[in-house]
């Protein structure tokens, strides 16, 4: 029995839900990737698949097995790839994933830079408000506000802090009122995202003094667009990250409230998987954000003033 391809097998069972799918990217038949799985089975003991149910689901020890597999290859094409990284561009597909938001402001408009550059890497973006898991979901790179990644398989870079404000239209506050007391927060529309971290909790801090309101919103969505696009079309005052709503701030279709309160911070990370070797597609499109991120001065603009 050849290991490697069994291996390589078993992994693309679990990846693609079935064994004629993971024989077909392997260009074996069907019978041969059975005996490659049975054989690996027997070879190890242990039964690594339950072929129970119409879709392959894999056992607690194949589960376990799995990580180690998807490790060791991954380890032994970054090998193959330094050994002739000399002589090769960068190629690949790189896969990141970010909020929506994030995705449209911030990543798509340096694809054709980044394009330019390395025209042999291709990029698959992948919109979602909801954290995807790197290790399983094949991304390479993640961009998120968490602090800290609970899976030490997991490495991150900051990119950036930013503040998070209240927000209305002109059009708003002259209907409506600015409030000039978080207490009177109370008679105004709120427009809440609801995939932020306690979305329905806003800690103010001023100096020494803190004051906590839980919000009523009149709008909650699980995207940030959405939030926006309300605001600025008169629904209410929105709770947002600088960096999503930066332009519309300087450009005046927003207008900050209770700008003299801070909420806490949201710091942008740099998700990847930890690894010895590092694929150049991946540390090129990291040290290419960094830098945009530094040359636009992102941050300094995100935590500026307001009051």
């Amino acid at each position: 029995m050849d290991r490697l391809t069994a291996m390589e097998l078993f992994v693309k069972i679990h990846e693609l839900g079935t064994l004629r799918k993971a024989a077909e990217t392997l260009d074996i038949s069907t019978a041969a990737a059975t005996r490659y799985l049975v054989g690996l089975e027997q070879y190890l003991n242990v039964k690594l698949v339950d072929r129970n149910t119409r879709r392959l689901a894999l056992t607690t020890a194949g589960h376990d097995y799995y990580q180690h597999c998807k490790n060791f290859l991954y380890e032994l094409h970054e090998a193959e790839a330094l050994i002739s990284a000399s002589t090769l561009e960068p190629q690949g597909t790189l896969t990141i994933t970010s909020s929506i938001s994030f995705a449209k402001l911030y990543i798509a408009p340096l694809i054709p830079k980044f394009n330019q550059l390395y025209p042999k890497i291709k990029i698959n973006i992948i919109g979602a408000n909801r954290y995807y898991d790197i290790l399983d979901s094949n991304v390479d790179i993640a961009i998120r506000t968490k602090e800290f990644e609970p899976d030490s398989n997991i490495t991150i870079r900051k990119l950036a802090t930013t503040k998070r404000i209240l927000a209305a239209s002109p059009k708003y506050l002259n209907k409506r009122g600015k409030p000039k007391t978080i207490e009177e927060l109370e008679h105004h529309d709120l427009l809440i995202y609801n995939h932020a971290n306690n979305p329905m909790i806003l800690n103010f801090k001023q100096a020494e003094k803190e004051i906590i309101f839980n919000c009523n919103p009149l709008i909650e969505t699980n995207d940030g667009q959405i939030v926006c696009a309300a605001a600025i079309a008169g629904a209410g005052i929105l709770v947002q990250p600088m960096y999503i709503i930066y332009s519309d701030i300087i450009s005046g279709k927003l207008v900050p409230v209770l700008s003299d309160w801070e909420l806490p911070l949201l710091t942008i990370n740099i998700a990847f998987q930890t690894r010895r070797y590092m694929p150049a597609k991946t540390r090129l499109f990291i040290d290419f954000l960094v830098e945009h991120f530094r040359e636009k001065e992102y941050e300094r603009y995100w935590n500026m003033s307001l009051s």
